[in-house]
């Protein structure tokens, strides 16, 4: 049995999710689009250099979810992946999951982006499982919270972990496993996996790979 578990923004997508879905909120006016942006590019640029505060980022991100329903949250995501996630989705992105599943592969999405935003676009790769930050809810409605340990960096490699187990299994149970990243963020669990695989790699974990003769996917230009 094999598992490749995959990263999903700038590595399955040519984007990051998070990012783009507060650019999209603010186009449609959901939040004041100077200050969320400004707010927006800070993480993002945090993020990039590996000194990003995750609970001071959820904070930011989830907050929007908080102050809108889920009808509209619905609404809203449904013309989001209509205008940007869709667009944005590359042949050789879903060829190399397709190249896994048609291999009896168990596969599954381990993103740090929360799992409102990421459950439709693991349904549009065809990917079952998928290990994002959960959200806190209450009498079904969105609180702000994070719901337990976020998937980043460690978190990743715990949550992993944790789904595995639920599944009766542990990665002893699979002779080979894959993870694709393009994030020296992602270190943690590229280390777990049997099969490391850089994929569009940024700056740090460009040269880390190469120290390391792993193999470096480019699934995007």
């Amino acid at each position: 049995m094999h598992l490749a578990l995959f990263d999903l923004d700038h590595t399955l997508l040519p984007l990051d999710s998070d990012y783009e879905w507060g650019r999209f909120l603010g186009r449609i006016g959901a939040v004041d689009p100077e200050a969320y942006q400004r707010e927006n590019e800070r993480f993002y640029r945090e993020y990039v250099a590996g000194t990003m505060d995750i609970g001071e980022f959820l904070a930011f991100c989830l907050a929007p979810l908080a102050a809108n329903t889920q009808e509209q949250l619905d609404a809203w995501h449904a013309q989001y992946m209509q205008e940007v996630i869709l667009p944005a989705i590359r042949p050789a992105a879903t060829e190399l999951v397709a190249g896994h599943l048609a291999q009896g592969h168990l596969c599954a999405i381990v993103t740090a982006t929360n799992e409102f935003v990421t459950e439709p676009i693991a349904r549009a790769f065809g990917i079952e499982h998928l290990i994002a930050t959960r959200i806190e809810r209450r009498n079904g409605r969105i609180t702000g919270r994070p719901h337990g340990l976020p998937t980043f960096r460690e978190g990743k490699v715990k949550r992993t972990d944790d789904w595995l187990a639920s599944l009766g299994k542990s990665w002893s149970s699979f002779e080979r496993s894959w993870f694709y990243s393009d994030s020296a963020n992602d270190l943690p669990l590229l280390s777990r996996v049997t099969d490391p695989v850089p994929t569009n790699p940024d700056a740090k974990l460009s040269v880390i790979a190469r120290e390391s003769g792993w193999q470096i996917l480019k699934l995007f230009q």
